[in-house]
């Protein structure tokens, strides 16, 4: 295996016997030479893929698919029945809750039995432990049977451990839903930190998680590779795949792909600092611009009703095109009915380069206590008028969709990913992920 391969699989499977009935398995060990008296369960089959160190790669999936049982293999906690799996560095890992502690131990026995099981001599833990305390921050408890722990203490104490103990590969496994927001916040900084050394492994069921920490995604389902490559592409495929779950033969999405992409198209590119004579030049007069983006857009679609139209217009500015942020903008998207829609729904949102959810809306609010109904071949068309966020330079899609029902069930029947571009450069925003408005900033002396 390459040097720079951190974990390469091949050909890779796992079966369970499954018995109907207690006495097979006797039967099994009697007559098994004659007669078969189990059924072959494949949780994975013929998995291959490799991973470069320092890639970051998300597993996703619905419940059952095999990401656990792959997981669990490249930690070497379980073999494979066939193919090969090669491993190039130390696995750290977060899998399901439970599992690596003994929990009649206390939590301080556990720290150091888990940390030995990586390798480390008790002396290195020794040093760490104040350190692996202080990151899991459950005070006394730490000194308890970790069976009187709560699901959130337990997760505490074993991201933790992984975080102290120089791994090369980091694995995790949804633990991380069960934390609380300052504990997950605290686990995310240790993630991204991690990333610009080692390489990771990220289960989620959440796609705009998937897109943001991870450059390349492995979908399974079924126990076998249902799409391989970059977090966008796959996550979109596998939301798609999803709701066609959920819709059955009653709802027919169909792909829509788009032609180019332009977002790699060099004339769209933003420079996001500018440098005159070697000093750096902050322009805080921001420059937005939207670009209707529907005939290159990618998504799917029922057939049952079609977006035909997204424009942005300046409320602030009538005859301006390009925006500055803070202004009154209004949204509208255009939608035409294929089939009759009892309770149309037309939604937005906006979408930074890794997939994050940044703002958005949709028409139920108003259909809520305005009810309406479209008719095949009628237009409709859903209007939105807010204060245009001020955003940091970067090129964002605004995500576009046409649905019939209400909050708990609807179906969507138009969903573009990429239905506009919205293009930032000289922005004002100098910190997070949207920028604000400031009346004043001043230092005082006191």
């Amino acid at each position: 295996m390459s040097s720079d391969i951190a974990i390469k699989v091949e050909g890779l499977g796992k079966c369970y016997h499954i018995y109907d009935r207690p006495r097979d398995r006797l039967m099994q060990m009697l007559f098994g030479r004659k007669k078969q008296y189990y059924r072959e369960f494949w949780a994975l089959d013929k998995v291959a893929f490799e991973v470069r160190k320092g890639e970051t790669l998300a597993i996703i999936g619905k419940n059952g698919s095999g990401k656990s049982t792959l997981l669990q293999m490249i930690c070497s906690t379980l073999n494979p029945t066939n193919g090969s799996i090669k491993v190039n560095g130390r696995v750290a890992a977060l899998l399901e809750l439970g599992a690596g502690f003994n929990p009649e131990f206390t939590g301080r026995e556990n720290v150091y039995m888990a940390a030995s099981l990586y390798g480390l001599k008790k002396e290195a833990i020794d040093q760490r432990f104040s350190s692996i305390a202080a990151f899991a921050d459950i005070g006394d408890h730490i000194e308890q049977p970790v069976k009187t722990y709560s699901s959130g203490m337990y997760v505490r104490l074993a991201f933790a451990v992984i975080a102290h103990v120089d791994a090369d590969i980091l694995v995790i496994d949804e633990a991380l839903a069960v934390g609380d927001a300052i504990f997950t916040q605290k686990c995310m900084r240790f993630i991204r930190s991690f990333q610009q050394k080692g390489t990771l492994l990220f289960v989620s069921h959440d796609t705009a998680a998937v897109q943001s920490l991870c450059e390349k995604a492995l979908w399974l389902a079924n126990g076998q590779v249902k799409g391989f490559g970059s977090s966008k592409e796959v996550s979109e495929a596998y939301l798609k795949y999803s709701l066609q779950e959920v819709y059955g033969d009653e709802i027919n999405l169909s792909s829509v792909e788009k032609k180019s992409n332009d977002l790699d198209k060099e004339d769209n590119k933003v420079v996001a600092e500018q440098y005159v004579n070697g000093t750096e030049v902050i322009d805080y007069d921001a420059k937005i611009k939207f670009v209707n983006n529907l005939s290159d857009a990618n998504g799917w679609k029922s057939g049952s009703a079609e977006i035909i139209d997204v424009r942005v217009s300046n409320l602030s500015k009538a005859d301006e095109e390009v925006f500055e942020g803070g202004e009154l903008v209004r949204l509208n998207i255009r939608a035409r009915a294929y089939k009759s829609l009892e309770r149309p729904i037309i939604g937005f949102s906006v979408k930074d380069r890794l997939g994050q959810d940044l703002f958005g809306e949709n028409t139920l609010p108003f259909t809520t206590s305005n009810p309406k109904s479209v008719k095949p071949g009628e237009e409709f068309e859903g209007d939105f008028c807010f204060r245009l966020p001020m955003l940091p330079n970067g090129q964002y899609v605004l995500l576009a969709s046409v649905a019939d029902g209400d909050l708990q069930e609807h179906v969507q029947h138009h969903w573009l990913h990429d239905a506009a571009i919205i293009s930032v450069s000289s922005s004002k925003v100098r910190w997070g992920l949207v920028g604000i408005k400031y009346e004043s900033v001043k230092l005082s002396l006191l």
